[in-house]
């Protein structure tokens, strides 16, 4: 009897430190390039990557004397804007730019109600992707630059913001922007302003900073 009591208990004990054996054997064997690893990314939505695009501009202009072109040029560095000159096919000479004078090309152009100034473009490559449109001009007799005309006629700024900008020695924006909208029938046409021909990229960079599309 105690025989086999002893018989049993041996083999008990034998069971107990194989299973630990295994257990051990176990823990020393795991492969944990097999366990669960945290791949949580952050990925955007396509109107999260939208809101971080910057908006698209262009600044079109028509200079006559290199004023305007400078303001122009000092709204690109300020917005980061594209740019589109606005071109005679003839190209206006100092003597054509003399108001003073009767018989100079701008005072006969003044006094013709049916003056028309051929560009040897108005088309802007992708200018349906455009935002903000920025358009600038000398001011010749209270209004804009007739030059800028055709440009005006022959796009769609639907969906766009226009603001105008003019350059002068002492005449004010007055109603230009305004002729302008009704011309092109098209687009939101904000407010624009005066530059004389003294200001500084200063000046012109406050102007741009005070639109809240550009905050």
């Amino acid at each position: 009897m105690k025989k086999l009591l002893i018989i049993l208990m041996v083999c008990l004990l034998f069971i107990i430190g194989l299973t630990a054996c295994n257990n051990i054997s176990d823990d020393k064997n795991t492969d944990v390039s097999n366990q669960p690893k945290d791949t949580t990314e952050t990925v955007q939505s396509e109107d999260q990557e939208k809101e971080g695009e910057l908006l698209k501009v262009l600044v079109v202009y028509y200079s006559a004397s290199g004023n305007t072109e400078r303001i122009a040029n000092n709204i690109v560095e300020a917005s980061g804007a594209d740019t589109f000159v606005i071109r005679p096919v003839d190209e206006y000479t100092d003597a054509d730019l003399v108001w003073r004078d009767e018989s100079s090309r701008v005072n006969k152009e003044h006094e013709n109600e049916n003056r028309h100034v051929e560009l040897i473009s108005t088309e802007v490559e992708e200018f349906d992707s455009y935002e903000v449109i920025f358009i600038g001009y000398p001011i010749w007799w209270g209004d804009a630059a007739w030059v800028v005309d055709d440009f005006v006629k022959n796009n769609d700024f639907t969906g766009k913001e226009v603001i105008p900008f003019a350059t002068s020695s002492s005449s004010p924006l007055g109603e230009s922007g305004t002729k302008l909208a009704a011309m092109a029938r098209t687009g939101e046409w904000l407010e624009g302003k005066r530059f004389s021909s003294g200001a500084d990229e200063s000046e012109v960079k406050e102007w741009i900073d005070s639109y809240d599309f550009f905050q």
